[in-house]
């Protein structure tokens, strides 16, 4: 039996692009093309695939309708498998698409489409319960975690990385105590082992603040 795809992109030319490609290939059947996340919870209903292959973004938001579609189907129909198509390699995407496990879950950058191989692999691995991500995009994890891990940040407690997050904001000693419902006493305390760390200790208290923030906010990109 031919593994039975519904195929979700808001784009005609590259949808139809994608749908030959996948016809060619005696293995796979296209049960359904659809280019909104609506569409696409409603052909999954109507046809029961076996996968579903989804552009990241569509209508009607154009933001992550391909992430909350996998996020919704992981509940609704977890025997579906996932393939994201997508044209950002942002570790982020990847993380929350895998937040519920990994399993019958794959992001494949849309450079790959062009490579029959390489997508048909992908929805091959999801259908048997797998998972496959695109190598360029393991490649910017790997590189994120690196450099995540050189940062002079790393040493902050996640009460630290809070404080200097309301820092970041602007907020004053005492604002920050509100925000983070803390003494004035403990914000002073978390404050100067925040500078302790980011070796901050022999300036003035005013560039000493100025200079953790910027380092925080490099950090966020």
């Amino acid at each position: 039996m031919p593994i039975r795809v519904v195929l979700a992109e808001d784009n005609l030319l590259i949808r139809e692009g994608v749908r030959a490609l996948l016809d060619a290939e005696g293995e796979i059947a296209v049960v359904a093309a659809c280019g909104d996340y609506d569409a696409l919870l409603a052909a999954v209903e109507a046809e029961r695939p076996d996968v579903v292959l989804t552009d990241i973004r569509m209508p009607p938001t154009g933001a992550d309708e391909g992430i909350r579609a996998a996020a919704r189907l992981r509940r609704s129909h977890p025997t579906v498998g996932v393939v994201v198509l997508s044209q950002y390699d942002d570790p982020a995407y990847v993380l929350a698409l895998l937040e519920g496990g990994s399993g019958r879950r794959a992001y494949l950058l849309k450079e790959r489409v062009a490579d029959p191989e390489q997508l048909v692999g992908a929805i091959r691995a999801v259908a048997a319960g797998g998972s496959y991500i695109d190598p360029k995009v393991v490649e910017a994890l790997v590189a994120a975690r690196a450099r995540a891990a050189r940062s002079p940040l790393a040493d902050l407690t996640p009460r630290e990385r809070e404080v200097l997050a309301a820092m970041a904001q602007g907020k004053n000693n005492a604002a920050v105590a509100a925000a983070l419902a803390l003494t004035p006493r403990a914000v002073e305390k978390h404050i100067n082992a925040i500078f302790s760390k980011l070796l901050l200790g022999e300036e003035p208290d005013v560039d000493r603040r100025v200079k953790a923030v910027l380092l925080f906010l490099a950090e966020q990109g």
